[in-house]
């Protein structure tokens, strides 16, 4: 008798979620925690279930890449490491006063000088307790004493994802006396005569927004701008910008909200799937296989899995690994293969504007080739 794997119906509580995300990651391996920084690239690709079902399970992405053979060069070499928490340690070394001096020059504040600052004790066992003091510390600092400035170092928030909740840990936390919550985020790359590197102040505005979105869960007030903080030239004196998070916050809100539910990915998965990073490659293989992916190139610098999927990408001629300015102007075409059969005219409707275009740019081709007599216009 012949034995089918069959989809698992789907989980109705968040402990049965929890259960069987706990199954797919394999037995004795903990949960790999979803910062904010891969929590932003997964809302900037919400149409990739490979890597939303595989983060909200927790699994370790860079040691599935290693077990699957397919590993490049990702993540933050360990002399930038260190040398963040160096800087970080800096700033935070007077007790908070030079992150509210920071801030009110940056934000130009006009209010009465602090009448101090207050640092509460955050620490917990757990990233639920951890999550627990933090609210209490934030209640506690809307009831401070006039002119009391709050500073949380690295709190812990809490944010719903995909239907199951996602701990986070901002590097800082502002309370103004007012109550308006400020996100603060501590970099190493400098500002260099006012100016910074575009991309990564980029990737830092969309942490912060995430951050910002599970501080408006808590209730209370959250400034439009976030505090950045960083070296100032080629010192390592810190020096800070606020940067508006508006536009980039409803981004985060809209695309997190796409996101398909893990109950729902999971459900779609024969009940032997796993991605145990101990099983054979062949077997993981299989398992990363039975997600769909998104893979655009974007992905290589924001996910550990991009390089085995870009690989996948290439052997099936998908066009996505050309880009998703090039997927979005071929339609209806998937594959390398249907793209070329439509400009040569053996498929493809002709009224796609798509194939139309393509079968112009081959007749241009070929017309400039033939008037070079290049072999290549045969």
């Amino acid at each position: 008798m012949t034995h089918v794997n069959r989809p698992r119906p789907a989980t109705a509580t968040t402990g049965g979620l929890r259960r069987r995300l706990a199954e797919l990651r394999g037995p004795g391996h903990a949960p790999r925690p979803l910062d904010a920084r891969a929590l932003s690239a997964l809302a900037a690709n919400p149409g990739c279930r490979r890597r939303a079902l595989l983060d909200g399970a927790g699994v370790d992405k860079t040691a599935l890449a290693r077990a699957l053979g397919v590993q490049g060069a990702f993540g933050q070499s360990q002399f930038a490491f260190a040398r963040g928490h160096a800087f970080e340690a800096r700033v935070h070394a007077d007790g908070g006063a030079e992150l509210v001096r920071l801030l009110r020059a940056a934000t130009a504040d006009r209010s009465p000088e602090p009448a101090g600052v207050a640092v509460p004790d955050v620490a917990a066992d757990g990233p639920e307790g951890r999550a627990a003091r933090t609210r209490l510390a934030l209640e506690a600092a809307d009831e401070a004493g006039a002119g009391v400035w709050t500073v949380l170092v690295h709190p812990m928030l809490e944010l719903d994802v995909a239907g199951a909740p996602v701990h986070l840990e901002p590097d800082a936390v502002a309370v103004a006396p007012d109550g308006r919550r400020t996100v603060i985020e501590v970099k190493s790359f400098p500002i260099l005569d006012g100016t910074a590197d575009p991309a990564k102040v980029g990737a830092a505005v969309r942490q912060s927004a995430v951050y910002a979105l599970a501080l408006e869960a808590l209730g209370g007030t959250v400034a439009d701008d976030a505090l950045l903080v960083c070296p100032k030239d080629f010192s390592n004196l810190p020096t800070a910008a606020a940067v508006d998070l508006r536009r980039q916050l409803a981004a985060v809100r809209r695309q997190l909200t796409r996101l398909t539910r893990l109950a729902d990915i999971a459900a779609e998965l024969p009940e032997d799937v796993s991605f145990d990073v101990d099983r054979p490659a062949k077997e993981l293989s299989a398992a990363v296989e039975a997600v769909p992916a998104a893979y655009a190139p974007e992905c290589l610098a924001a996910c550990e899995l991009a390089f085995h999927c870009r690989s996948r990408a290439r052997a099936t001629g998908d066009v996505t690994a050309l880009g998703r300015s090039v997927r979005g102007e071929l339609g209806g075409l998937r594959t390398v293969e249907d793209v070329l059969a439509a400009a040569h005219g053996a498929a493809g409707d002709p009224s796609d504007p798509a194939v139309a275009a393509l079968r112009r740019a081959a007749r241009l081709r070929a017309e400039a080739l033939g008037a070079s007599g290049g072999p290549e216009a045969r």
